[in-house]
C-alpha cells in the first residue's frame, strides 16, 4: 500500500467483530473485498465458520461467508494485512494493537473504530504514520453468535477518518472509499477534535443511561435525567476545550449556528437521539453490563474527570457517573431507575454559577 492510494485489492482484517465490527466487515465482504474476521469470542467464530455472518438491518437482512480466525490463530497468518480495523473496547486497545502490529504491513494502517481517545494508544504501538483515527456513529447489538443486529442502514451510518501523521493524510481518502461500503464517511484534518466531540456526546449518553437500566431515548425522557446527561456532556466539552480541541460538526451535522459550547452539546445530543437511536436502542455500555462485562467507564466519563483535574477543574457529574458505574461493576448496586437520585446528587440547580 504505497503512494496516494491503496492497493487495488488490499488485505483487510477486523480485529473485534462484535455488533459493530461484524456489520461493517460484512458490508466489506458483501462488496467482494478481501476481509478476515478475528475475534476473542470462540462461539462467535465457530458460528461464522458454520453459517457465515448474518446482519439484520431495519428493512433487510443478509448473510455472507467470510474467513474467521480465533485470536490464537493470528500467529498462523503468513501474509500481512494492509488495513486492520480495530473494533474492540477502548480498554482493550493496547493489547489489541500489539497483536495487530504483528500482522500489519510496513506501510499499512490500523484504523481505530472505537469510542474514547484511543488513537494515541494505537500510535504508541505502531507509530503515528501507521495510525488512522476514526469516529463511528452506528447503533447495533449482538446477543447470539454469528448474528448482528444493526439499527442504522448505510445512509444512517456515519464515520470520520483522519491520519495522525499529516504526511499520511493524503492516503486517508483511499481508506474512506473502502469504508463507504458501510456508511457515510468524512475525511477530516483534525481527527483529534472530531474524536473529542464524539466523546462529549458519549459522556452524556453511554454510562448515564446504562446506570438506570433503560434504552437511550427512555433515559432522556426519564424525570431529571436529561439535565444529568446534558451536564455530563457540558463538563466533557469543557474538558475538550481545555485539552485544546476545536468545536467542530460531526455525525453529518452542519456547522453550529452558535458559539455557545453548551448549545453545541445540545445539538449533537439531539441529533444522536433523532437520527441514530431507535426506541429500543441500548447503549453499548448497558449491553456490556447485561452480558456480565465491564463497560468503558474510565475511558469515557473517567477521561473527562482526569483531563479537567489536570487543568485544575472539577467534573462532579462525570465523577459521580464513574463512582456509581464502578459500584455497579463491583456488584454493590444494580442498574435501576432509582439511581437517578444518586446521579442528581452533584447536579447544580439551574442558574447556579460555575466556578
Amino acid at each position: 500500500m504505497t503512494g496516494a492510494s491503496l492497493k487495488q485489492s488490499p488485505r483487510i482484517a477486523f480485529l473485534g467483530t462484535g455488533a459493530q465490527g461484524a456489520s461493517i466487515a460484512a458490508d466489506f465482504a458483501a462488496a467482494g473485498l478481501d476481509v478476515t474476521f478475528i475475534d476473542q469470542w470462540p462461539a462467535h467464530i465457530e458460528a461464522i465458520r458454520d453459517k457465515g455472518i448474518t446482519v439484520n438491518l431495519p428493512t433487510r437482512s443478509f448473510n455472507v461467508r467470510v474467513p474467521a480466525l480465533h485470536l490464537c490463530q493470528v500467529a498462523e497468518i503468513k501474509q500481512p494485512f494492509d488495513l486492520i480495523f480495530l473494533v474492540v473496547k477502548a480498554y482493550d486497545t493496547l493489547w489489541a494493537s500489539h497483536l495487530a502490529k504483528s500482522v500489519l504491513a510496513e506501510d499499512g494502517f490500523i484504523v481505530g473504530l472505537q469510542n474514547g481517545m484511543t488513537h494515541e494508544e494505537i500510535a504508541s504501538v505502531v507509530g503515528h504514520h501507521r495510525t488512522i483515527g476514526a469516529v463511528i456513529e452506528i447503533a447495533s447489538n449482538m446477543w447470539v453468535p454469528g448474528i448482528t443486529n444493526r439499527q442504522n442502514d448505510h445512509d444512517e451510518s456515519w464515520f470520520a477518518l483522519g491520519a495522525l501523521d499529516p504526511a499520511q493524510q493524503h492516503r486517508v481518502e483511499g481508506v474512506a472509499e473502502i469504508l463507504r461500503h458501510s456508511g457515510r464517511v468524512e475525511v477530516v484534518d483534525d481527527i483529534r477534535s472530531a474524536k473529542w466531540m464524539k466523546l462529549v456526546v458519549n459522556a452524556a449518553e453511554l454510562i448515564p443511561s446504562a446506570i438506570i437500566d433503560t434504552a437511550l431515548n427512555d433515559a432522556a425522557r426519564a424525570p431529571g435525567m436529561l439535565d444529568v446527561m446534558r451536564e455530563a456532556g457540558y463538563e466533557a466539552m469543557r474538558a475538550a476545550l481545555a485539552d485544546g480541541a476545536t468545536i467542530m460538526p460531526i455525525i453529518g451535522m452542519p456547522p453550529s449556528m452558535s458559539n455557545d459550547p453548551e448549545r453545541y452539546v445540545d445539538e449533537i445530543f439531539a441529533e444522536v437521539l433523532k437520527t441514530f437511536s431507535r426506541e429500543d436502542t441500548l447503549t453499548t455500555s448497558l449491553q456490556d453490563w447485561r452480558k456480565g462485562r465491564r463497560a468503558e467507564v474510565r475511558e469515557v466519563n473517567g477521561w473527562v474527570v482526569d483531563i479537567l483535574r489536570a487543568h485544575g477543574q472539577a467534573a462532579p457529574v462525570n465523577q459521580r457517573v464513574v463512582e456509581i458505574a464502578l459500584e455497579i461493576e463491583a456488584g454493590l448496586i444494580r442498574p435501576d431507575q432509582r439511581n437517578i437520585a444518586l446521579l442528581k446528587s452533584d447536579l447544580q440547580p439551574a442558574g447556579a454559577e460555575r466556578a
